[in-house]
């Protein structure tokens, strides 16, 4: 086996890569930027190589450093993780002509399946199901609207050498397949420099299902079942899981058998993933692409098949044979992955960068797994992906499964930047999940004017009010010790407070009993049995009965309460502060209306008005890229560009003046 092996990556995936290496006696390196010298990764590999400025094009993307930290290190193979150099052919051919192993397929196969129009062309040689699009490449904007009326509405703009999402827009019309263009091939060109790009007839009510295939270059060609990961904003998945809850025996060992067929047209070698689009009324499925790079949710398929992809993959390269065939690959229970990324739901999902001032995981188990590359104290840089974790949960049945990542969410603690926790908890508690009707569409549906949070039922609201009552009574008695006095008579006697949450006053009192509180709120008494420290806010309870994880932060004279992907803010007073609190005017927030701010931190890539210039609502406005993604900030109504208060190059803070708009 190996000695040494180099991960040419970054963040949660090298981590991931190093524990197996390490279970397996195999030393690692890890490479890192200017922006990662703190990183996790870096900490965790027996050895560390810099390799350049925070930007990727300077660093993790330079190939030529990647093999000289091998040479330098007697690194004698090279695993790449996802994104970066995963799927450069470039890279393999480099390492292979330095004598240094690559734990992934060959450059044949990188090649050909990592060009979404050559692997069209390859998929239908091999008969796999393809669908329908033009697979030639498009010159310009106008021609891209031509094809677009030819195949018919609605259709998606697809970067050839894209993947994460990146480089692809829909399109309904021919303004958007026009705009869709120059907007896929600008991120294109950013994110992997190669400004093709094609447009395929896009599948109304799809389901997004892939199948994991593994390979040993010897033969054998096994698929290991399927993931779900319908569920995606902006193409970019958001929650996986294994099995899928559509997919009947038939259909998925008719999707295997077309996604090994493919495999061994190239001589596949490795783990990869081919990836289908399913119409949710027919069950008919049709090829998208093939990943010859292991996937960010692969955790999902190794909970349920019992497999370290990781592990096979780098006894793959070393020239192993599989010892298993198709027939000993079981599925067995449920498996679901939220990712947990820097980002701001309730501001539309914008990336969110800063230091992570608090970060709590829930506790892993043989039901939790939770995969990171962050630690508290830790940066969110701009310069990368704003994952912060990926949160996996296992179960004998879905619902198991999805129990047990609802409560994994509800104890997981971030703070000092913006994420996603409240919004995936959300989606995990809708009914229609539950159910297992998914779209790719699901979440467009489900949060029509976007994400505005959870609304607290009575039940929750209730919740709340008794824990902010309980953590009140638990900090007085804290601060009695503190001053020398001692748990009496006094203490058990009953504590009179209103609580104001949401815009309401209830009026509580709290007695002490035996392992908690009792709390009398709008006639009736609550019992909070209550397991929790100052120090970690996180109160694990039993409220009446029922168990509740509930995050509490003091803010200055209030606190914040988070359950359930709900969040409330709570003020408690004496009665006599609440009837004056009441009485205290409002003060309303400025008008920032006349302003365009800069909804992220990120690069102003162009602004397309001048001082004096008209606009109409929808008129493009200005570039901002962030994430290495693009986006476009547009007029929400008619007005007139008074002033310019930056300009293009500038780097942009949250809710910085881009420009003024005139009265």
């Amino acid at each position: 086996m190996f000695k040494k092996i180099l991960i040419a990556n970054r963040g949660e995936i090298a981590c991931r890569v190093i524990k197996t290496a390490r279970k397996m006696g195999i030393k690692t390196v890890a490479v890192y930027s200017d922006a990662d010298k703190d990183a996790l990764h870096v900490a965790m590999a027996d050895e560390a190589v810099h390799i350049g400025p925070p930007a990727s094009a300077q660093s993790y993307l330079v190939i030529e450093k990647i093999v000289a930290a091998c040479r330098q290190t007697g690194a004698e193979a090279v695993h790449p993780g996802y994104g970066f150099l995963s799927e450069k052919r470039e890279f393999q051919e480099a390492l292979a002509e330095a004598g240094i192993k690559f734990i992934g397929p060959d450059a044949h196969a990188i090649f050909a399946m990592g060009d979404k129009i050559e692997s069209k062309k390859l998929a239908r040689e091999a008969k796999v199901n393809t669908v329908p699009g033009h697979l030639g490449v498009i010159k310009d904007a106008d021609e891209a609207v031509k094809i677009a009326r030819d195949i018919g509405y609605p259709v998606m703009l697809k970067a050839s050498a894209g993947g994460g999402g990146k480089g692809m827009r829909l399109a309904w019309n021919d303004a958007e397949a026009h705009e869709g263009f120059t907007s896929a091939t600008n991120e294109a060109i950013t994110s992997f420099g190669d400004d093709r790009v094609f447009v395929e007839k896009f599948i109304e009510q799809p389901r997004h299902i892939e199948i994991q295939v593994l390979a040993d270059g010897q033969g054998t060609v096994l698929y290991l079942g399927e993931r779900e990961c319908s569920i995606q904003r902006r193409h970019q998945k958001v929650i996986e899981e294994a099995p899928s809850p559509f997919l009947t025996p038939e259909t998925r060992k008719a999707m295997g058998e077309q996604a090994c067929a493919l495999a061994r047209s190239v001589n596949y070698k490795s783990a990869g993933t081919v990836e289908f689009i399913v119409g949710g009324a027919t069950g008919e499925f049709y090829f998208l692409e093939m990943n010859t790079r292991l996937q960010v949710e692969h955790p999902v398929t190794e909970m349920v098949t019992g497999l370290d992809l990781v592990e096979w993959m780098i006894r793959v390269a070393y020239g192993e044979k599989l010892p298993f065939a198709q027939k000993d690959i079981k599925l067995n229970g449920w498996a679901i992955e939220a990712r947990v990324y820097a980002e701001d739901p309730f501001r539309n999902f914008l990336p969110s960068t800063g230091r992570l001032v608090s970060y709590q995981p829930p506790v892993e188990s043989a039901h939790v797994r939770v995969d990171t590359g962050v630690y508290e104290g830790g940066e969110i840089s701009m310069y990368y992906d704003p994952m912060i974790a990926k949160l996996i949960a296992y179960g004998t049945t879905r619902d198991e499964a999805i129990g047990h990542i609802q409560r994994a969410l509800d104890e997981y603690r971030i703070r000092g930047v913006s994420h996603n926790i409240p919004f995936l908890a959300s989606l995990l508690g809708k009914p229609r999940f539950a159910e297992g009707r998914l779209t790719t569409n699901f979440i467009a549906e489900e949060y029509e004017g976007g994400f505005k949070g959870a609304e607290p039922s009575e039940q929750v609201l209730r919740t709340l009010v008794v824990v902010a009552a309980a953590v009140k009574r638990r900090i007085n008695e804290r601060n009695n010790k503190i001053s020398g006095q001692f748990p009496g008579h006094e203490i058990r006697s009953p504590e009179e407070w209103t609580v104001a949450m949401d815009g309401r006053y209830h009026e509580i009192a709290t007695t002490l009993v035996d392992g908690g509180y009792r709390v009398h709120l709008d006639g009736r008494d609550s019992e909070i049995l209550t397991d929790w420290h100052v120090v970690q806010p996180l109160l694990v309870a039993t409220i009446d009965g029922v168990p509740v994880a509930v995050q509490v932060d003091r803010l200055g004279i209030t606190y914040r309460l988070t359950h359930a992907g709900t969040c409330a803010d709570a003020l408690v007073m004496t009665r006599a502060t609440a009837h004056m609190h009441r009485l205290m005017p409002y003060k309303a927030p400025p008008d920032l209306s006349k302003f365009l701010l800069s909804p992220m931190p990120g690069l102003l890539v162009k602004l397309l008005v001048e001082a004096g210039t008209e606009v109409k609502a929808g008129q493009p406005l200005a570039v901002v890229e962030a994430m290495k993604m693009e986006n476009i900030l547009k007029a929400e109504r008619d007005s007139t560009v008074a002033v310019l208060h930056a300009k293009a190059g500038d780097s942009l803070s949250v809710d910085q003046k881009i420009l003024e708009f005139g009265e």
